[in-house]
């Protein structure tokens, strides 16, 4: 294999969105905007998406244009019985285990926030680090700042030998233009986005050769 380094997104990548989880953190958002920021609720929808599409996150745009505790924010979003919605896929993680390179979770999350999915869908162990929103700050996923401070961490110096797996195609085309390996997660047809995309994990090591 030529690549030496692999990102994995983690929320809606190493589980599927079909688990409700990612839509559970969206509306924890939407109450922390409410209750702890004073949105109407009217505006939140709104204000989320925008802020969405123009800093990365919402957390990157509550960052810019209001005052907000970023670790309160964290912690509040995140607070879910994650089992109820994880799923361990003995897969997944064999899968996972196999590749030989560096692995690491690249994510717009915080460390405790990945590692309680990682324990929750029994993948904890199997990678050599996580990149967080944290580490990567003031930038975010799809910025070119955030891939210059990911590979830097994972001591990774050539984009050519790194591969960016997400589920957003913003993401994976960003990946790309950076000039990462990009591979969109759940899409079984060819992305304009992406380099390459599948649904299924037992697929990845014979895509990535």
């Amino acid at each position: 294999m030529k690549f030496t380094t692999i990102f994995f997104d983690l929320d809606d990548t190493l589980y599927p969105a079909s688990t409700g989880l990612w839509h559970a953190i969206k509306e924890r958002m939407n109450l922390y905007m409410r209750d702890s920021m004073g949105f109407a609720p009217a505006d939140i929808p709104r204000l989320r998406e925008k802020y969405f599409r123009e800093y990365g996150t919402t957390l990157r745009g509550l960052q810019a244009n209001h005052q907000v505790n970023v670790d309160d924010f964290l912690a509040f979003v995140h607070d879910l019985p994650l089992r109820d919605y994880l799923t361990p896929n003995p897969t997944l993680r064999s899968v996972i285990a196999s590749l030989p390179t560096r692995k690491w979770i690249f994510t717009n999350a915080d460390v405790s926030h990945a590692q309680r999915v990682l324990a929750a869908l029994e993948l904890d162990g199997l990678f050599d680090g996580i990149v967080d929103v944290n580490a990567v700050s003031p930038y975010c996923k799809p910025m070119p700042e955030s891939f210059t401070i990911a590979m830097k961490a994972a001591g990774a110096t050539d984009p050519v030998r790194c591969v960016m797996i997400d589920d957003l195609p913003r993401t994976t085309r960003a990946a790309r233009d950076f000039g990462l390996f990009s591979v969109l997660y759940g899409q079984s047809e060819p992305h304009p986005d992406a380099d390459a995309a599948f649904t299924d994990w037992a697929a990845l090591p014979a895509l990535l050769n």
